[in-house]
């Protein structure tokens, strides 16, 4: 008998949540970069163990919204936690013991998590990750202290880069999972339609380049997605056109770079990956816009599966 579900994995941002659900896979499906809030909808990854199918769910990070994207992303994530079978909530265990901003930050987005925990009643798995940065013993202690609020029925210890403890937390979740018809195919990795796949792979380069001059205010919107033919009439390959938005005019310069080479940077990163991806030649087409007011507009939210009215 089969088994197939969903699990969801919740925590504050930065906790590493991406990184644990490509390492649950075995392959990418979530982009990475040192940015916080970098995941803005949930993301579909599907990790196979014996017989079970394990669909991960990466939320967004869970933190006190500001604006409407906020909002919508705080609201997929916990929406992401209620429909599922298993809930892990992945904490940043060298943060809980860190006194920066960033990490004060994190312990109070931890908190309230917690306390949206009490609320649901829900019990669920807590996964301390970065553990090779934390010695045993003040691991014991914040796995305690988080054990004792009561809303936690296993605690694992993990390394999503590493990968150390991953396949136990892997096992236990594939022994959660209900008795069910695998819901994806074997060699399927991934949710997520193609458009929006390029997007985010393109919006991951645009991050890891100017994660320090750019700010949060960024997207990258595919508006041509357009399958060419095969020889010998073409060479079977794909015609993506993109457009990256800005929020200011100032910002403009700053991703095209000097003589446009950040921009050409972007796009030959972006290209090589989703050429890897999707497994064909990828002709890439990147266009820069300002609109300052992106983050406000009801189409931006559908196709990413967030409640533009929350």
């Amino acid at each position: 008998m089969s088994r197939a579900g969903f699990c969801a994995i919740i925590g504050a941002p930065n906790a590493g949540k991406s990184t644990l659900t490509n390492r649950l896979v075995g392959a990418k499906v979530s982009i990475v970069t040192q940015k916080v809030q970098t995941t803005r909808f949930p993301v579909r990854g599907v990790a196979i163990a014996g017989d079970a199918q394990i669909v991960l769910v990466d939320t967004p990070g869970i933190f006190q919204p500001r604006r409407r994207l906020d909002r919508a992303m705080v609201r997929a994530a916990w929406g992401g936690a209620e429909d599922a079978d298993a809930v892990v909530h992945l904490v940043d265990a060298a943060a809980q013991l860190g006194d920066k901003p960033a990490d004060r930050k994190a312990q109070a987005d931890v908190d309230s998590i917690v306390e949206g925990l009490k609320k649901s009643g829900r019990k669920v798995i807590l996964a301390l990750n970065k553990i090779d940065a934390v010695k045993r013993e003040a691991l014991l202690d914040i796995s305690k202290t988080l054990f004792d609020t009561g809303v936690y029925d296993e605690v694992f210890m993990v390394s999503a880069t590493s990968g150390s403890g991953v396949e136990d937390l892997k096992a236990r979740l594939a022994a959660l999972m209900p008795d069910n018809p695998w819901f994806y195919p074997e060699d399927q990795t991934a949710d997520l339609p193609a458009r929006l796949l390029a997007a985010e792979i393109t919006r991951e380069k645009l991050y890891l380049r100017l994660h320090e001059e750019l700010p949060y205010s960024a997207t990258v919107e595919t508006t041509k997605f357009e399958e060419r033919p095969a020889p010998p009439d073409g060479d079977g390959g794909v015609r993506i056109e993109q457009t990256i938005f800005v929020e200011r005019e100032g910002q403009r310069p700053i991703v095209l770079g000097k003589g446009g080479q950040t921009l050409k940077w972007i796009g030959q990163k972006a290209r090589e990956e989703l050429t890897a991806i999707l497994d064909r030649p990828v002709h890439l087409f990147l266009h820069v816009a300002v609109d300052e007011r992106w983050a406000d507009k009801r189409e931006f939210y559908g196709p990413l599966g967030l409640d533009y009215d929350v």
